[in-house]
């Protein structure tokens, strides 16, 4: 079971890989102007640490809860989400690109931002950038890269192994997101009221950020809530002193995030439906 979720990611990595056109791919981005990415870097890796910051501040949240919520907010990208942008109405050639490019700043920004926040509470905490980038390299990259050059020199064998890959690829996530709610289930009870807040708060705040700050990219704003769980989980476990206290937290975000996207989604559809 433990091999489950490195697997489901795999299979649905490389189907997303199969799924890009790689001239659409790269047009989105080349669309941004600088003063964009500037934005972007601000609602990514910037405004929501900064957030986790200010709600420890006003809500009764003990110092776990906050480091949980924390590490939630400086990892973006979690590489579950790509393959279904396109089912809820957003463009998945760009929400393939923010996760390549959140991906590629995590081992530069994850380390500066913890060390940051650290040092603000008078303690000393640093994270290896090679740490952070050897998870985003097996999870992300690297299926992903296999899958877009299987699709470039192979494309009819790609063609028929990217649907199996993808079915098969949920399925085993549906299994893994049902054995670990059942297996979190004495945590999320555990979840205080406030630590429920604050995560949502989280999720909507990121989502908020993008929607302000970059109107007209509703692909970034859902792809910004989409915060890498498994990441946090990681780092919390090998960075902080009694670091599974802070899986309560982590487990709340992880399930209001998905309701936030949600409902998010269902609003875009909407108004799509409402332009035909």
């Amino acid at each position: 079971m433990s091999y489950l979720p490195s697997i489901a990611v795999l299979l649905l990595m490389l189907s997303t890989g199969m799924s890009l056109n790689w001239r659409q791919f790269v047009e989105n981005w080349r669309k941004l102007a600088l003063g964009a990415w500037a934005r972007l870097l601000l609602v990514t890796f910037i405004l929501p640490p900064v957030m986790v910051l200010l709600l420890a501040q006003v809500l009764p949240m003990t110092m776990a809860s906050m480091a949980g919520l924390y590490l939630i907010s400086v990892a973006p990208g979690a590489p579950l989400m790509t393959r279904n942008a396109a089912k809820r109405g957003f463009d998945m050639e760009m929400a393939a690109g923010y996760q390549v490019w959140g991906a590629l700043l995590a081992p530069i920004m994850i380390p500066l931002m913890v060390g940051g926040a650290a040092w603000l509470y008078g303690r000393e905490i640093w994270i290896p950038p090679r740490e952070v980038l050897w998870v985003v390299t097996k999870q992300q990259f690297a299926p992903l890269l296999v899958g877009m050059v299987l699709m470039r020199y192979l494309p009819k064998w790609a063609g028929k192994l990217r649907r199996p890959l993808n079915v098969i690829g949920n399925v085993l996530l549906t299994v893994v997101i049902l054995a670990l709610l059942w297996k979190l289930g004495p945590t999320l009870a555990k979840v205080g009221p406030w630590v429920g807040l604050a995560a949502l708060s989280l999720a909507i705040g990121c989502l908020s950020g993008a929607r302000w700050l970059l109107p007209g990219y509703p692909t970034l704003a859902v792809s910004n809530v989409n915060r890498h769980v498994g990441l946090a989980l990681l780092l919390s476990g090998s960075h902080f002193q009694n670091g599974g206290q802070a899986l309560p937290a982590i487990a709340a975000y992880a399930v209001v995030a998905p309701l936030v996207m949600a409902v998010f989604s269902r609003r875009v559809q909407n108004r799509n439906r409402a332009k035909v």
